[in-house]
């Protein structure tokens, strides 16, 4: 079974597809006969009018055609996680699945609250995969001492939050959507200490929520001098538009361990250097200076971004994509694999269309049969290959740190459908190395997506 391929294309029942297709067909004949009416009886009154409204109708009908191509052949993808862990992560024995680097972007905090920017973190920092082979290095563009003082805060609950996710395998891994949730928790949970534990979780988890409003009150009101550290030296991103640039590492160390003794992944703030007169290109130059970044101090083959309000509503999102781009046949071609969105929060009858149904579990879906998706901005994992145009060197082990803060050595389609697993396994454009995009090919996942946080 190990060498049994790790996904498998699925494509939509024809009872599903085929009167959908009738349908386009039906339609294109009615279109045809009423452009043909329409050329053939021009209005000798106003020729310029009715040229006019001929060549727009032309253009509505070959952009109504250009639409419908890439919903004719939709497929759906299933993974394999117990062959992934067959082949590649066994039990007793040193996981070989690839390094992954995590790329969360923020630029204001005061717009974009500083709480979900921490519960993306602690989802990734949980996320069910080794923990020598997971770093997050979050992007803060506005160069802002409440995100910085932020992630010091999610670090240390990360060491009591991440052991308790992986104890009672407890599903999502970002607390404040846990907690809120309206199911019964105790389902399917036998340890006799669950309760207890979680009881003490969630008020950890409060006192936590507590301190960072606490910080959000205190940044509301900034100083005349500027923002100034606990060593008394001046903030260096007092000047958001001039500045240069900051890196710190909280988690990753030997010493940061979580209060069970055991390793945590590598978190890494970084707030790249800005000077006037130079175009920093917003949100690509924020992920051209991660991929720098961590190409220094991980130098992992493969990258998933997320916005700063997505967080991993599945701990088996990175294993999921592993399945493509690990996969022995696929895998080299691959540039990314694209999971789709969901959102929390919606109405009952989605008035606004926050889910995005038609994008995300049609349009995508088609485009996966042609040749691959378009990448969303988001949830994509990133081949470093296909960013670089070769392969980055593997290192021999993870490199030791001297402090908490410095190293000692200074086309895959979205997740759609349902997870239809084997039954003992449970059931996601290429980017250029500058600011220019450039795209391979990609696939999709099965069963799992990237949640967005919405309030109100």
């Amino acid at each position: 079974e190990a060498r049994q391929p790790l996904w498998r294309k699925l494509p939509v029942p024809s009872s599903q597809i085929n009167p959908y297709r009738i349908v386009i067909v039906l339609r294109l004949v009615v279109l045809c006969f009423f452009l043909r009416f329409r050329i053939m009886t021009p209005a000798n009154d106003a020729i310029p009018l009715w040229l006019v409204s001929v060549i727009c109708e032309l253009w509505f009908a070959l952009s109504w055609i250009l639409d419908q191509l890439p919903k004719w052949s939709p497929v759906t993808r299933e993974t394999y996680l117990d062959r992934l862990a067959l082949r590649y992560d066994r039990e007793g024995e040193p996981s070989r699945l690839s390094p992954i680097d995590f790329f969360v972007s923020t630029v204001d905090p005061l717009k974009e609250p500083p709480i979900i920017t921490a519960n993306t973190v602690l989802s990734i920092l949980a996320v069910d995969y080794p923990v020598d082979r997971n770093s997050c290095y979050v992007s803060d563009d506005g160069a802002s001492m409440l995100c910085f003082d932020t992630l010091s805060e999610t670090a240390e609950f990360a060491r009591r939050w991440v052991p308790f996710c992986k104890k009672f395998a407890i599903e999502p891994r970002a607390p404040e959507f846990y907690f809120s949730q309206k199911i019964d928790y105790l389902k399917d949970k036998v340890q006799p200490t669950f309760v207890k534990e979680r009881r003490a979780m969630k008020r950890e988890y409060e006192e936590f929520k507590v301190r960072i409003n606490g910080l959000v009150a205190k940044a509301e009101k900034k100083p005349e001098e500027g923002w100034v550290m606990q060593d008394g030296t001046p903030w260096p991103g007092n000047n958001t538009r001039d500045h240069p640039g900051m890196i710190q590492v909280y988690l990753g160390s030997q010493g940061a361990l979580d209060v069970e003794g055991h390793e945590l992944p590598r978190l890494v703030y970084v707030s790249r250097e800005k000077r006037p007169g130079h175009n920093h290109h917003k949100k690509a130059g924020a992920m051209n200076a991660l991929v720098r970044v961590s190409a220094v101090l991980t130098n992992a083959p493969f990258i998933l971004n997320l916005d700063c309000d997505h967080y991993v509503n599945n701990s088996k999102a990175v294993r999921e994509a592993m399945c493509f781009l690990m996969d022995p046949q696929l895998g080299k071609k691959l540039c990314y694999v694209q999971f789709p969105q969901r959102f929390d929060g919606i109405d009952l009858h989605d008035r606004y269309a926050n889910r995005n149904v038609v994008f995300f579990d049609i349009n995508m879906k088609g485009l996966d049969g042609i040749q691959g998706p378009v990448y969303v901005g988001t949830g994509c994992v990133f081949n470093r290959q296909a960013l670089y145009g070769y392969d980055p060197p593997r290192p021999e082990k993870r490199p030791k740190m001297t402090c908490d803060c410095w190293p000692s050595w200074c086309c895959c389609c979205c997740c759609f459908g349902g997870g239809k697993h084997r039954k003992s396994s449970k059931d996601k454009k290429g980017g250029g190395g500058g600011d220019d995009e450039r795209g391979r090919t990609g696939s999709s996942s099965a069963g799992t997506s990237w949640r967005r946080s919405r309030r109100g």
